[in-house]
């Protein structure tokens, strides 16, 4: 009963007897949680036994009007007094009979009842005697607070109602409460159908209500908003054409988040608040609400219409509490933050409160339609939320076993569908080609190789190029000046990634009279003035440059001195004169017989050098005819006062140094320059260049395939993989049986995944296959196998809405979107914070996911589109063009069905 004064209209009471029997029957109930019983003072109540017993209505024990003044500290506040005892203070009857004796004797003016709720403790069930006193506030001034009264066992929801009810907030306004115990410490009350007791509200706490601000935000989470320009308070946009910014290498985060912004049932629903009653605080496969609500947060502000650009910071922090791989700065594959966000969405929200055990039946024989609608009952026994509404469809999954030909039946749901792209059995590869020949730069050629092929393959295309037998080709990676890695010929090609330096080296056959050899590599290193005491060593410190070399060498000739000869000879000019760098040398006698500079020649040198280093040049070549003269051994004791280089055994880093008469399964030697020589003789520029096959001009097909190619592939029979066998209850063992996936029932929005990614336990590579897919018209009638009763519309017609885009190869792409504005119909492109209006026949090839809208459900818009205008304000949307990413090539325009 309402806390009212005294009616003066008490009912005429039954006689004294019933009266009594009445009462003492309904004070026999036992006590049930959240339960009402009334305090009555215990002499008024005794005093009514006494006249109820006298059996005389007219006698002088007559109670009179229920009167509680002795348990209240005054009669202003009528706050209980503290420390009453029952049964010597007070009496506790249950609500019926509370109501009962108020209907006979009436209550004195202005007394509130003093009703109390039965709660249910750890250790046991008692009437709420003192309840827990709150005081209440707005965020938004918390110096007025006022106090109420709760129940342990009220839910938090009797708090906020009481809040928006003594402190006149409106039903309409968004609002969340913080529970303040301390001066210092908040904590969120999310749940608002907690009790009170379980969320740890005890006497003198207050409870704080913040309301949403009209740009989205909360004012506890400003922080969240990228002010672009001064008056952005006062920018007034169209809502959801909104930026996102990047907060490192959140581009995949960015892009999914777009799209499922642009996906109009989803959105509508959290703008219209309906989340905030299906929230699911207790779904042990949820993340507590966390999620939605973050979530919820970021659509808020986006479609506010007062941001340029939101950041998702706090959204981002709470998908990597929950999902780990996402912690951090690294790049991800949208589709996969995707799939996590509409599966948390999806438990954070899920209606289903306690989820049933369901055995799962085999066809066994029946009807599709029979066991296609079991199976969706079942999964909304389980499963039912706006993801469910939205995002579900169901596909039929029909396995056969290659040995007794039993066929299993299944119906199992989806949420997107991952289409697979026919893939090429031929792979492009461009490679770099050195000669033997020291004046000829390396060519770059594009071959065609087999995918599945070998680095015998590599050489074998490139042989049919240069017609230089493939066995004397050896094939490295080089990275940083060094061979990050030299292949052999029968690896596998998916060794190699697309973004390699990969040099196919030729490597001379010559061998001594015991058909031994060794090929060796040879790496240029430019040595410091200073000795490098730092390391613990007094040795000079040296760094990598130029192109590393192989040379075959024969084995008995893997002295220091005859390495040298060779060296000169593989870095000499030839007759025209051209070092090996490139540059001319004016004053070359006979490299080939191993003279001063070996064909590495002065590349332009500065006239002032000329004059100190003319009495230097002048020894060298006295040396150079000298050498002509004296026998090898004798030439290399003179050419070695004034060599160009030294050499030094070296680890496959070029780094540690090691004794020439050291083991290795492939030798590594350094040819160590001294600065100033290097200067002088060597052009590093020069060095540098390389020359461009014909082959590189020839442009690179692409497979185009159309959309629907996709989805019958995905309908396709196959045979599961070793490591993913199925256990054939007849057989009883795994069987690799055949496997085919067909659509049976589609939801409003299908997502499709375009498999451009292709990870396998031998490759790993990014599918560049262009797919064209149709705007609008998307008709899945002859894929399904249900078929509709309604002949009257085009069955399952679908409209694109959002596309989310990937440039770039597998480590270093980018993610972008287009998007269907669901109000005024416009195509936008989203590329973090930075929107700008989008053509139809922009939408690329670049697609990677494909969001359509069963035509059925598209609205159309509510708004005019806008007009793009050259005055919008900058870093906001433009009518510009654009390319996927900063030197990404432009965006290939597609076809419409």
């Amino acid at each position: 009963m309402a806390a009212n004064s005294s009616t003066g209209s008490a009912t005429e009471p039954p006689g004294l007897e019933t009266q009594w029997r009445e009462i003492d029957n309904l004070n026999q109930q036992q006590l049930r949680a959240g339960d009402s019983w009334y305090l009555l003072d215990k002499r008024w109540y005794d005093q009514w036994k006494e006249y109820v017993h006298a059996g005389d209505q007219n006698s002088s024990s007559y109670p009179g009007k229920i009167d509680n003044t002795e348990l209240y500290e005054d009669l202003e506040s009528y706050h209980l007094k503290e420390r009453l005892s029952e049964n010597e203070d007070f009496v506790l009857v249950p609500a019926e009979a509370w109501h009962k004796l108020l209907s006979w004797y009436d209550m004195m003016d202005d007394q509130p009842p003093l009703e109390r709720k039965v709660v249910d403790l750890p250790s046991t069930v008692k009437v709420e005697v003192y309840p827990v006193e709150i005081y209440l506030c707005l965020s938004s001034n918390m110096e007025s607070t006022v106090s109420a009264c709760f129940s342990r066992a009220d839910k938090i929801h009797a708090i906020h109602q009481k809040i928006r009810q003594h402190l006149n907030v409106s039903e309409t306004a968004e609002s969340r409460l913080w529970m303040r115990s301390t001066d210092t410490s908040s904590e969120r009350l999310r749940n608002l159908n907690m009790t009170v007791l379980d969320a740890c509200l005890s006497s003198g706490m207050t409870v704080i209500m913040e309301i949403r601000n009209a740009d989205g935000t909360w004012p506890t989470s400003r922080p969240q908003i990228m002010r672009n320009s001064a008056d952005e308070d006062s920018y007034r946009g169209p809502p959801g054409v909104c930026g996102l910014t990047n907060l490192g290498n959140t581009c995949f985060m960015n892009s999914a988040l777009q799209c499922l912004s642009n996906t109009p049932p989803l959105t509508e629903y959290f703008l219209r608040n309906s989340y905030l009653e299906e929230l699911n605080f207790t779904n042990p496969l949820g993340m507590k609400g966390e999620i939605a609500e973050a979530y919820a947060d970021v659509i808020k502000q986006m479609w506010s219409g007062r941001h340029y650009s939101v950041v998702p910071r706090v959204f981002k922090t709470k998908v990597g509490h929950f999902a780990s791989q996402f912690l951090g700065y690294q790049q991800h594959d949208s589709q996969e933050l995707l799939s996590f966000l509409l599966d948390g969405l999806h438990e954070d929200l899920n209606r289903v409160k306690k989820k049933e055990y369901i055995e799962l039946r085999d066809a066994d024989g029946r009807p599709d339609q029979e066991v296609a609608e079991e199976a969706w009952r079942n999964h909304l026994r389980r499963n039912d939320s706006v993801i469910v509404d939205t995002f579900h469809g169901l596909f039929k999954s029909t396995l056969v076993c290659p040995e007794c030909n039993k066929v299993s039946v299944t119906f199992d749901p989806f949420c997107y569908l991952s289409v697979p792209l026919p893939v090429s059995k031929e792979r492009v590869m461009e490679v770099f080609y050195v000669s033997l020949d020291p004046t000829a730069k390396p060519t770059q050629y594009r071959l065609i190789v087999p995918k599945a092929g070998r680095v015998i393959d590599l050489c074998t295309a490139l042989s049919q190029a240069t017609g230089v037998p493939p066995n004397q080709m050896a094939v490295a990676d080089v990275f940083n000046h060094r061979f990050y890695r030299i292949y052999q010929a029968d690896e596998s090609l998916s060794c190699i990634l697309d973004r390699d330096d990969i040099f196919l080296l030729l490597v001379s056959g010559c061998v001594d009279q015991e058909g031994e050899e060794v090929v060796m590599a040879i790496y240029m290193r430019e040595r410091s003035h200073y000795r490098d005491y730092g390391s613990g060593s007094n040795s000079y410190s040296t760094s990598l440059f130029g192109h590393p070399l192989l040379i075959s060498v024969p084995r008995a000739q893997c002295t220091r001195e005859d390495l040298y000869q060779l060296l000169l000879k593989r870095l000499a000019s030839t007759e025209e004169g051209q070092s090996a760098s490139g540059s001319t040398d004016t004053n070359s006698q006979d490299a080939t017989d191993g003279d001063q500079s070996a064909g590495v020649e002065p590349s332009g040198k500065e006239e002032e050098d000329e004059d100190e280093d003319e009495e230097e040049e002048e020894e060298a070549a006295s040396c150079a005819q000298a050498n002509k003269r004296l026998p090898g051994r004798r030439r290399y004791t003179e050419r070695q006062k004034k060599a160009l280089f030294t050499i030094q055994a070296v680890n496959s880093n070029g780094t540690t140094e090691r004794g020439m008469g050291e083991a290795d399964a492939q030798p590594y030697i350094a040819i160590d320059w001294d600065p100033d020589m290097k200067k002088k003789y060597y052009n590093e520029n020069e060095a540098e260049k390389y020359i461009k096959h014909q082959s590189m001009d020839v442009p690179h097909q692409q497979i185009t395939v159309q959309l629907q190619e996709c989805i019958e592939l995905f309908t396709t029979v196959e045979t599961l993989e070793e490591e993913n066998p199925w256990y054939c209850p007849t057989c009883k063992k795994h069987q690799l049986a055949t496997k085919k996936l067909d659509l049976w029932s589609l939801p409003e929005v299908l997502i499709i995944h375009l498999k451009r990614f292709s990870y396998t336990k031998y490759s790993r590579e990014k599918l560049d296959t262009i797919v064209e897919f149709p705007l609008r018209d998307l008709d899945f009638s002859g894929f399904l196998l249900k078929k509709t009763v309604n002949s009257t519309e085009p069955p399952c017609r679908y409209d694109l809405i959002s596309v989310s885009n990937h440039y770039g190869g597998l480590r270093d792409g980018h993610y972008t979107s287009y998007a269907r504005n669901k109000d005024n119909g416009q195509w936008y492109y989203f590329d973090d914070s930075k929107v700008t209006y989008a053509r139809e026949e922009q939408i690329t090839s670049a697609a990677y996911l494909l969001f359509y809208q069963r035509q059925d459900k598209i609205r159309q818009p509510s708004v005019p589109p806008p007009v793009p205008s050259s005055s919008q304000p900058e870093n906001h949307v433009s009518s510009q063009t654009h390319d996927g990413m900063d030197g990404a090539s432009s965006c290939v325009s597609m076809e419409t069905d």
